[in-house]
């Protein structure tokens, strides 16, 4: 089953299922048919009712293997604008990237920006949070998958892109050749710490800079893997680029 998501999702390949994952499959039918939706219909054709955003803590009792599953925030962020609705999931695989003044003890790096590729897990987020929650941990371990072939994984169930505009201005790109679900360029608004901050990176709250034009009017970064600097830039380069991934989720003012 772990196969078949990430090679539907774009995030890579593994060899065996790993621990617990058998358990969050009670409908293979089921299961197939959510992936095909998503890669080929608008996101707000899945129902996200009951979907819930980890925006403070997530815990999953896995049944068959007992294994819990926690994510708690030392602070929970604040939850989305009471006019805004879910309007999209997405993984996100990438680099948080840094630079060095130099490479001594002395200095240490300083954040300018990221990049990731989003992929959807929008018709996953309800039915199966379990699942959701471990995305991020199984994408950090696989390079992010390229394809020009616009019928391949990589690209069906390409969400878009996220990158800066300046060292202050996160823009989420979701237009592809396949589909238009808007941007949105941000600003910070909250942020935790993650529950294992010396090597992941802080759950976030983002508001678009402007309403006007955008649907996409907040952006929460959550359930983080990876991402953190070294503490100095003691033997490093000018420039670093520390692998990550985290859950996206996209809130949007009513149509």
């Amino acid at each position: 089953m772990s196969q078949l998501l990430l090679a539907a999702l774009g995030v890579g390949l593994v060899s065996s299922s790993p621990a617990g994952l058998e358990s969050l499959q009670p409908d293979r039918a089921s299961f197939h048919q959510l992936l095909e939706r998503q890669a080929v219909t608008s996101e707000t054709s899945c129902n996200l009712a009951s979907a819930q955003m980890p925006t403070g803590n997530r815990n999953w009792q896995l049944p068959k293997e007992k294994l819990l599953i926690t994510l708690t925030a030392p602070t929970p962020l604040p939850p989305p604008s009471a006019n805004l609705t879910l309007s999209h999931v997405a993984i996100g695989r990438g680099t948080q990237n840094y630079t060095c003044a130099n490479s001594t003890a002395q200095a240490v790096p300083v954040q300018v920006g990221a990049m990731a590729s989003l992929f959807n897990a929008t018709c996953l987020a309800a039915p199966y949070p379990q699942l959701l929650t471990v995305m991020p941990g199984i994408a950090v371990k696989f390079p992010v998958p390229t394809s020009p072939d616009t019928s391949s994984a990589a690209n069906v169930f390409l969400s878009g892109h996220h990158y800066f505009l300046n060292t202050t201005t996160p823009y989420f790109d979701l237009d592809t050749p396949l589909h238009q679900w808007g941007t949105a360029a941000c600003k910070k608004n909250n942020t935790s710490n993650a529950p294992n901050a010396t090597t992941d990176v802080a759950w976030l709250k983002l508001l678009a800079k402007s309403n006007e034009g955008c649907t996409i009017q907040e952006v929460y970064r959550v359930n983080t893997v990876g991402g953190q600097p070294p503490a100095t830039c003691e033997g490093q380069n000018a420039t670093i680029n520390v692998q990550y991934a985290a859950e996206y989720w996209f809130w949007a003012a009513p149509s």
